[in-house]
């Protein structure tokens, strides 16, 4: 076990699985001779060479598109888009043609494409760089979404993600590709994190906080802060999947807490948030002692201006007033 970032952690899975498999490919703007436009992929152009990782035009339409029908071949292509939020322009491709294609075949082709790049707020780009739509892709059957918060598990996911014979979107956080952890070594054998197990990334009797991405780190911060100033003990479920979800990871929690407060960057209305408060309403309603409560964005958006957009994400003084309002 070793320290790395999250960043080297992501190379660090893409360079594994060059290697196991040839037919492994990364594809995307600036992926190659540039190193990557957040130097995910720094060195892989340089030893991988031209037909194994390749710069693309900036047209996120024309090479998602070819990403699927290479995949529908045979390949394992791993597309970056340089933000999520250029998903609208390739949407009949990553949805009518990647999320439904082996259901339209009978089966009998599949789609096994990694899509992968940041989707979050936070950076001061404007309203149109700062998407998460996790909950949005989600919502189509036949697509795989995670949103990985710590190098380990950023690496396990994208392994996995890479074998995975279905369309898997990785929905990864600018802010944490500086972020470090541990993560095991190499050496030690192959690191894989199953897609659709959540993981308790801190263990509590009084209210389960439900996160993922970035917003676990906000709610780790928020339990140390209730621990020490209020005295409640906060247990925080890390999603890492979206979809498929831990269900059981979710109420067997809340079974034990009887509280929960959900926190998703994502806007509030519909999204991943609200899944898990329907999930929770329908299948824990008689385990909870208070509404189950959430922290998202503000609903509007994402404002540039520095300070006002750090008010407008879930951050830890958000979840802890949200906890003492029903604790």
């Amino acid at each position: 076990m070793r320290s790395i970032l999250y960043r080297h952690a992501i190379r660090e899975a893409l360079d594994e699985e060059l290697a196991r498999d040839d037919n492994v490919v990364i594809l995307g703007e600036e992926v190659a001779q540039y190193n990557g436009a957040y130097k995910v992929t720094e060195g892989l152009w340089k030893k991988w060479g031209d037909k194994r990782v390749v710069d693309t035009p900036i047209s996120e339409a024309g090479f998602i598109g070819m990403g699927v029908g290479a995949s529908m071949l045979g390949v394992r292509p791993v597309m970056e888009l340089m933000f999520w939020s250029f998903h609208s322009v390739a949407f009949d491709q990553l949805v009518n043609n990647a999320a439904f294609v082996r259901y339209m075949s009978g089966g009998l082709i599949h789609c096994p494409i990694v899509v992968r790049g940041p989707a979050n707020g936070g950076t001061n780009v404007g309203a149109t760089h700062s998407h998460t739509p996790e909950g949005l892709f989600a919502s189509f059957p036949g697509l795989k979404v995670c949103s990985p918060a710590t190098p380990a598990d950023v690496k396990g996911l994208m392994k996995t993600a890479i074998r995975d014979n279905d369309p898997v979107y990785v929905m990864e956080n600018t802010l944490l590709y500086g972020t470090e952890g541990p993560v095991p070594d190499p050496e030690d054998g192959d690191h894989l994190v199953p897609l659709g197990v959540a993981d308790v990334k801190r263990e509590g009797d009084d209210i389960t906080l439900i996160a993922h991405g970035r917003s676990v780190l906000h709610a780790l911060k928020a339990a140390e802060i209730l621990d020490h100033d209020h005295d409640i003990d906060a247990e925080v479920i890390d999603l890492r999947s979206i979809r498929p979800l831990d269900e059981d990871a979710i109420l067997d929690s809340v079974a034990h807490t009887n509280r929960a407060v959900v926190i998703d960057e994502s806007k509030p209305f519909c999204g991943v948030s609200a899944m898990i408060c329907t999930l929770l309403q329908e299948k824990a309603f008689d385990d909870l002692d208070a509404p189950i409560l959430r922290v998202n964005s503000l609903d509007a958006p994402s404002i540039y201006s520095p300070g006002v957009e750090n008010d407008q994400l879930p951050n830890p003084q958000r979840i802890v007033d949200k906890v003492l309002s029903i604790a």
